[in-house]
């Protein structure tokens, strides 16, 4: 076997939950140009039908299904879904997960979007149900195919530099102002997405379903000119990383060319949290 083949998933069935964002669309053409059979799955039902499509007009294997991770019923008919149509599942890409949005009760009171202070208990509440249980019933679900097939598969947690670190809140300030705090959930919950992540992998050990994270930096997505040059500040490589930049890492986490890792992070953060 050369290396190359070590990162074929040809016959193999991934699932990538958050498959329409801007990192799960970009995962989902990674898995399915190196062979797999790919679920794109996303609460958008339409849109991950509509993603799927796009690759089958490629020459891939794909299929979209709309489900709430949140709820058990959608998870467990999500899972029914996929296997009635692939017959086997081998990779997870736990992707989907809430990101900050603009706060406007806060907004109104001249407070800061996403200050702890204040910070709604309603929307922290929605983060936890989404970035932990979500990921929780997803794989839970999804590991049962996995051990009735031999006890082997791949399981992949996206994460984030600021489940690592704490965030540094001076990249909000635009021409001296304050425009916004990263809001609390987010580093608590991808804490807790590595918490997962080390868990699952010594509960599977002696058996070859293997858990690890990838953690991205800051993708650029259209952000203001102030962030990304705030941003890039702190990074050694200068810059914010492109949409395409986590492929690689995705699929070595996803292929045999990472048989000997589990329970381990892959961070890809342009050297962020090397300084």
């Amino acid at each position: 076997m050369t290396i190359l083949d070590k990162f074929s998933l040809k016959d193999k069935v991934a699932i990538v939950t958050g498959g329409v964002g801007l990192l799960g669309a970009e995962f989902c053409k990674t898995l399915a140009e190196a062979g797999a059979s790919v679920a794109v799955v996303d609460l958008n039902g339409e849109a991950a039908g509509q993603a799927a499509e796009r690759l089958v007009k490629s020459g891939y294997r794909a299929m979209g299904i709309g489900a709430d991770i949140t709820n058990p019923d959608s998870v467990n008919a999500m899972t029914a879904t996929l296997l009635s149509t692939f017959g086997r599942l081998d990779i997870l890409v736990n992707s989907a997960a809430l990101d900050p949005k603009f706060d406007p009760a806060a907004a109104a009171k001249g407070i800061a979007p996403g200050a702890f202070e204040d910070y709604p208990l309603s929307d922290w509440n929605a983060a936890l149900n989404v970035n932990l249980t979500g990921i929780f019933l997803v794989t839970q679900a999804c590991v049962k195919q996995m051990i009735a097939q031999g006890k082997k598969g791949s399981i992949i947690n996206i994460c984030s530099t600021y489940g690592l670190n704490g965030p540094d809140q001076k990249i909000y300030i635009k021409d001296g102002r304050r425009v916004a705090f990263k809001p609390v959930y987010y580093t608590v919950t991808k804490a807790g997405v590595m918490g997962f992540t080390k868990y699952l992998a010594a509960y599977y050990a002696e058996t070859e379903i293997r858990v690890n994270a990838l953690t991205p930096g800051g993708v650029f997505n259209n952000h203001e000119e102030y962030f990304v040059k705030n941003y890039s500040a702190k990074t050694i490589l200068g810059r914010m990383a492109k949409k395409d930049e986590m492929n690689g890492a995705l699929l070595f986490l996803a292929s045999d060319a990472s048989s000997y890792m589990t329970g381990n992070n892959v961070i890809v953060d342009g050297g962020w949290t090397a300084w």
